[in-house]
């Protein structure tokens, strides 16, 4: 059994460099899709309906690609191509939303624009575990952290920077997005798919024969009492019926007391929860494992480090 080699600070620099465009693109979301959504004629009541949908979206999306890009294996790695696929479809987002001709377009390129950049980001995380022995991967996620952090203001201030230092007008006529936003999105697109490249070309990943071999890899895992119950047919049912009960209890008191109607997409998303859990423990029940339910199983013994990561 082969002990999995250090990298260098520079080796890991690079296979943290693509967060840097992942962490643009969802800044450049946040801060501006509003104002796009304003400008195109949605009222402010409204821009919370079309704000939600994009972040339930990822919700969905982050484990079904964690799942997937564990299992696949291909010339470019099993990482990697998940990277360059979701940085491609983000970018073209990024490219096309600022240039929505209505309302219901650019809602719809927010839902392709939060996804496809979630494809990217998910597997990104995993990349740590993968590449860095155990003693070094907290400085792999504190460089992750770096980037994130980095991106985020980079990307707040752009049309700001566009408008005051290069002369950018931050104004147009009514219904059109000014030019200092869609330069803002053209540039962070440029952004995101550049760093994504240089992580795909000067990074690399072990092969399944490597990763084998390796000391760490070849430890038994052994799940403690706790995890065990966590992921047991009645662990499942227990926290099924609880998820589903909240999502029940929810909607009724937003129907009855006339709450926000936002709200019934949070009640519907923790009774879907909450079913796909008792599902999950009907399955359990009877030995049947499936892309479901390996799924929800990772999801409930998440090491503690890659959950603080993910939020």
């Amino acid at each position: 059994m082969a002990k999995q080699p250090k990298l260098s600070f520079w080796q890991i620099w690079n296979m943290s460099f693509g967060f840097l465009g992942i962490q643009m693109g969802f800044a450049l979301q946040n801060s501006n899709v509003s104002r796009i959504f304003e400008t195109l004629g949605a009222s402010i009541d409204n821009i919370p309906i079309l704000w939600i949908a994009a972040p339930v979206t990822g919700l969905i999306v982050q484990p079904i690609i964690g799942h997937y890009s564990d299992k696949t294996w291909t010339r470019l790695g099993r990482r990697r191509p998940f990277f360059l696929a979701g940085a491609i479809l983000a970018s073209v987002a990024l490219v096309l939303m600022p240039n929505s001709p209505s309302l219901w377009i650019a809602a719809g390129m927010l839902w392709i624009m939060d996804a496809s950049i979630n494809v990217s980001m998910e597997p990104f995380r995993a990349f740590v575990g993968d590449n860095l022995p155990s003693e070094q991967r907290t400085i792999g996620f504190a460089m992750q952290s770096f980037f994130i952090g980095t991106g985020a203001v980079v990307a707040s201030l752009l049309p700001y920077l566009l408008t005051n230092w290069f002369g950018v007008p931050n104004t147009a006529p009514e219904g059109v997005i000014p030019p200092s936003v869609r330069w803002a999105f053209y540039i962070g697109a440029a952004v995101f798919i550049t760093a994504v490249l240089w992580t795909v070309i000067r990074s690399k990943e072990y092969s399944p024969e490597e990763i084998k071999s390796f000391e760490e890899k070849n430890i038994p895992i052994v799940q403690t009492d706790q995890e065990k119950a966590k992921s047991s047919p009645a662990g499942f049912l227990r926290n099924g019926l609880l998820w589903a009960l909240a999502g029940l209890i929810l909607v009724a008191l937003v129907y009855f007391l006339k709450m926000e109607k936002e709200l019934y997409v949070l009640g519907g998303g923790l009774l879907l929860f909450g079913l796909l859990q008792l599902l999950t423990s009907t399955f359990l029940r009877r030995g049947v494992t499936n892309g479901m339910t390996e799924i929800l199983t990772d999801l409930k013994n998440m090491p503690k480090t890659m959950g603080q990561l993910a939020v």
